[in-house]
């Protein structure tokens, strides 16, 4: 499979109208590729946190609108990072979207773990409760976005609900870089996966952003990673790979917390 993650840069001084018009642009470009990301929070930016509640959208906002237009277009299936969702009988939630290859929004996923601790998400966003795979033609997916790269409890219950590939869009700051790059390493070779962590490049709300998007396979190599500035990183890999690592070296096997009740018939 083909897949392009879009390291885009993300500042305070675009408006987010035409940032939406040129992500669509870059998602369009990827004709060929069977999966294509983008990063956390790319239309206000995982730090603008001024912008949040004006700028909340619901699920079928401007967004959505474009994004489904360009994975429709592209033929792909576009994970299009997260937006700041407005819940009209709730918080605001920072929640991915996952469009299939028709422009449909299939799956959904509000980020479970909030980030700021006394400050930003951890105080204005409500908290995803849900774990969410997503059954393509090339595998299956786990979603996860940015902060929750370091709770392995979250990936395990991906793993356990069948995930091959590990998509994890980001806005992480460049002062935790070598962070960013580690924690994605190691969930890839926790749970035998493929890990596509996409991030953002450039500077809003004042906070520096690390770039670096990366590919890791299940082994924990590293297939390709981007630089600090805006790029589209496009890696082909074979997803039969995870099952190939996981029966050469089946360390899951050997599990002996945390596994899952058997399903009662």
């Amino acid at each position: 499979m083909r897949a392009s993650l879009i390291q885009l840069s993300v500042s305070d001084a675009e408006p987010a109208a035409e940032r939406r018009a040129r992500a669509a642009a870059l998602v369009r470009a990827q004709q060929g590729a069977d999966l294509v990301v983008l990063p956390e929070l790319w239309p206000l930016g995982g730090f603008a946190y001024d912008a949040w509640s004006d700028g909340a959208e619901p699920l079928d906002g401007p967004t959505a609108e474009v994004m489904s237009a360009a994975a429709k277009a592209t033929g792909a299936w576009l994970h299009a990072g997260s937006i700041v969702e407005r819940d009209p009988d709730g918080p605001v939630y920072n929640t991915s979207l996952l469009f299939s290859p028709g422009g449909d929004l299939v799956h959904t996923y509000r980020k479970i773990h909030r980030f700021g601790f006394d400050s930003g998400e951890a105080v204005t966003m409500g908290a995803g409760q849900e774990i969410v795979t997503a059954a393509t033609d090339f595998g299956t997916l786990g979603l996860a976005t940015c902060y929750d790269l370091r709770f392995p409890e979250l990936f395990r219950a991906l793993l356990d609900a069948g995930a091959q590939l590990l998509v994890v869009p980001a806005a992480w700051p460049e002062r935790r870089r070598e962070h960013w790059t580690l924690l994605a390493r190691a969930r890839a070779v926790e749970e035998q996966a493929f890990v596509l962590a996409c991030n953002t490049a450039g500077t809003h709300g004042g906070v520096e952003q690390a770039g670096h998007s990366l590919v890791v396979d299940p082994w924990g190599k590293v297939l390709a990673e981007a630089g600090m500035g805006e790029e589209v990183l496009t890696v082909e890999f074979d997803p039969a790979e995870v099952a190939q690592a996981r029966a050469d070296f089946p360390v899951l096997r050997d599990r002996l917390l945390g596994i899952p009740a058997p399903v009662q018939r």
